[in-house]
């Protein structure tokens, strides 16, 4: 479906709660045929790519400029690859480029496949917390993911390419942008998004199941890093679409 809605055709607004990201690291070659001709991978030490899982719990998701009683409350998790574009005018632009998107309301899965190309679905999401800890799974997606946010020094995950956390913030998602690809159109369709009081704070992985990424039939690959953020006023503009040309 090339429906002009879902080139998001008008800015949004939303705020995190908070937002937990794990990042892979990936031999950058099993990538490549991940990402659309027009995107190029961001990588690391020439040699890694990246692969990040966010989980958002996301409060008043609407239009922007809308009360805030008309947005959507939803957990969303999404698959995305780092990635760089270069515009029309010869800008060079990080981003990611969206594999997969997972919510825990349907009315999120039906809205936001109307009005972006984010490949939503609907899934079950459980989210405990226990003292400095917490665990996000889904018997559904089939993965696991437990989080320790306890205070002190918190050492990088144990077979990181990066060597020390300011190194590894550079790969901390969401990047400013996000990129869509219409093949027949050549067209890129590019999402810039704005935010505020951003501060990613390293947790350390308690453990990480994720059956996604084992359908990506990855080989290699480590997590990297592993950041939350929490309270967080974010929106995104209106889609803009540039002509592609090799």
């Amino acid at each position: 479906m090339n429906s002009p809605l879902k080139n998001h055709p008008f800015a949004v607004e939303a705020f995190f709660e908070y937002s937990v990201v794990l990042t892979y690291a990936v031999p950058k070659d099993q990538l490549k045929n991940l990402i659309p001709e027009c995107l190029e991978l961001d990588t690391f030490d020439e040699k890694w790519a990246f692969v990040a899982v966010a989980l958002v719990k996301t409060k008043a998701l609407r239009p922007k400029g809308f009360p805030k009683f008309l947005g959507n409350d939803f957990f969303l998790i999404g698959y995305r690859v780092f990635v760089k574009y270069t515009n029309a005018s010869g800008k060079r632009l990080r981003g990611l480029f969206i594999l997969k998107s997972e919510t825990d309301k349907r009315r999120m899965e039906f809205m936001g496949n109307i009005f972006t190309h984010y490949n939503y679905s609907t899934t079950d999401i459980t989210l405990v917390k226990q003292g400095s800890g917490m665990l996000i799974k889904s018997l559904h997606s089939d993965f696991t993911i437990k989080i320790d946010e306890a205070e002190g020094e918190i050492p990088l995950p144990q077979d990181s390419p990066f060597t020390d956390w300011k190194e590894a913030r550079r790969f901390a998602g969401p990047l400013p942008f996000t990129f869509t690809y219409n093949e027949i159109n050549k067209e890129v369709l590019v999402i810039e998004g704005l935010r505020e009081n951003w501060t990613p704070r390293p947790v350390k992985v308690v453990e990480n199941n994720i059956s996604f990424l084992q359908t990506l039939d990855l080989k290699g690959h480590v997590l990297a890093n592993a950041f939350v953020i929490t309270d967080i006023p974010y929106h995104w503009k209106k889609g803009k679409i540039e002509q592609w040309e090799k």
